[in-house]
């Protein structure tokens, strides 16, 4: 449950109404204050101030006219170019990119802001009043014949006015800086590294994850992508019933019934099934959610895309080699053992799908390599990134691994590649090998 109600507030933060809603709410609320206090005060206590020059009826409705109905045309177009720009990302770099343009805070505020201004200038239009204006049904004579302009409310609505005009400035800089492909790709990869420093917080270790026990399987009952695991419930209910749950799947698996979901040391009941079952939100499509792979997918997906023939932009496929590696750096020197979410649950009651450092290897480098071998540009690139990586390694046989990947690019190159980019290739995987050599024989002495 605890899994489903996760997943459900991911996809409402994900989405262009929730800011918008509390913002346009909050906007309602202030509207309601501030006229409510200028009811109560007056205006009489901001003629004090030499600057305040007061509304008369016929301006302030003119002017939350205006603003009203400049706000609800810039919000429509606000939403347009957002749909556009997403439309555009989305077809240039891949429709996984779609997930985050949806997260993208500044046009959720952005369209929030729009909207809230336009009702707070809407509620506040309501109340302004002249004496000939027929008088509304709970309004006594006195009232009826007295103009009523909340001066309080109007300074509010300028403020308003001049902020939507700042975050309308601010979003026509936003929207072409963030579909531009280096901010798509650093906001990944930067992204990626947190989640990698998160997870793997043992800098300096070695370890590989462990082998799990084996036991009696709980299969899937629904199809869909794993989107959320609640480790903590299965850790109450492996404590409460003395078992060990060792997972079969990972966050962003694809799932449907007879698959095993975990394997339980005993046999589960029917209801603990259930429980079990419970402990895992499935939906459409995966998110990055506990789930390190969708982001290494994420920046193999453009450097395929960008080293496609259709494309042919080697220079996009470089910047995201160049974020794989940093982020294969950075699990290079980590103790590896350790699951997602790995404080709110005992490893030795549940055992997480951990992936060993190949495994990391194979799905960014491993997953463009035949593209990048067919590219003279990204070949060196490639090669100098494993290279990179293989100097910070803390072990032998992480090195170890990274000389077989930079082999299995030379033979995929020998079939791709011929004349001086073969031969710089070759040179490149020279190098490569001998600082692994000059790294581990420096780790042994």
């Amino acid at each position: 449950m605890r899994s489903s109600l996760r997943a459900l507030w991911l996809g409402v933060k994900a989405s262009y109404w929730f800011i918008p809603s509390l913002l346009t709410l909050a906007a309602l609320l202030l509207a309601l204050g501030t006229i409510h206090l200028d009811r109560l005060w007056g205006d009489h206590w901001l003629t004090a101030f030499a600057w305040f020059e007061g509304s008369r009826p016929e301006g302030a409705r003119a002017q939350l006219t205006v603003i009203a109905s400049a706000m609800i045309a810039i919000s429509s177009t606000v939403f347009a170019i957002t749909i556009s720009a997403v439309a555009y990302a989305s077809g240039n770099y891949g429709p996984r990119l779609l997930t985050n343009f949806m997260n993208d805070r500044g046009n959720q505020f952005s369209l929030g802001v729009f909207i809230a201004t336009f009702v707070y200038n809407l509620i506040v239009l309501r109340v302004v009043r002249n004496p000939e204006d027929t008088p509304a049904p709970d309004e006594s004579r006195v009232e009826a014949l007295t103009a009523f302009v909340p001066q309080l409310s109007m300074l509010v609505s300028a403020a308003s006015a001049a902020l939507a005009v700042g975050v309308l400035v601010y979003f026509l800089h936003h929207i072409p800086a963030s579909i531009r492909i280096n901010t798509v790709l650093g906001g990944i990869g930067r992204r990626l590294i947190r989640d990698i420093e998160r997870r793997f917080p043992l800098e300096g270790g070695s370890s590989e994850p462990k082998d799990r026990i084996s036991g009696m399987p709980i299969t899937a009952r629904r199809v869909g992508y794993i989107e959320i695991i609640d480790f903590a419930e299965l850790d109450e209910i492996a404590r409460k019933h003395g078992l060990t749950i060792a997972m079969r799947v990972r966050t962003g698996d694809f799932v449907h019934p007879h698959m095993p979901m975990v394997e339980v040391s005993g046999e589960p009941g029917e209801q603990l099934e259930e429980r079990v079952l419970a402990c895992f939100s499935l939906g459409e499509s995966r998110t990055p959610a506990q789930d390190l792979e969708f982001l290494i997918d994420e920046l193999a997906e453009i450097a395929l895309r960008a080293l496609s023939p259709g494309i042919n932009d080697p220079f996009t496929a470089i910047t995201s080699i160049h974020w794989m590696g940093a982020a294969l750096a950075k699990l290079a020197d980590r103790d590896l053992t350790q699951g997602p979410e790995q404080e709110s649950y005992d490893t030795a009651r549940v055992q997480p799908v951990a992936d060993d450092f190949a495994h990391f290897v194979q799905r960014s480098f491993g997953a463009v390599r035949a593209s990048a071998a067919a590219n003279p540009i990204a070949a060196k690139i490639f090669l100098k990134s494993l290279n990179d990586v293989a100097l910070g390694a803390t072990s032998p046989e992480r090195r170890d691994i990274l000389a077989r990947e930079a082999q299995a690019f030379a033979d995929q190159a020998e079939l791709e590649l011929e004349g001086p980019s073969l031969r710089e290739v070759r040179q490149r995987l020279e190098d490569l090998t001998l600082s692994s050599a000059e790294a581990s024989s420096g780790a042994s002495g």
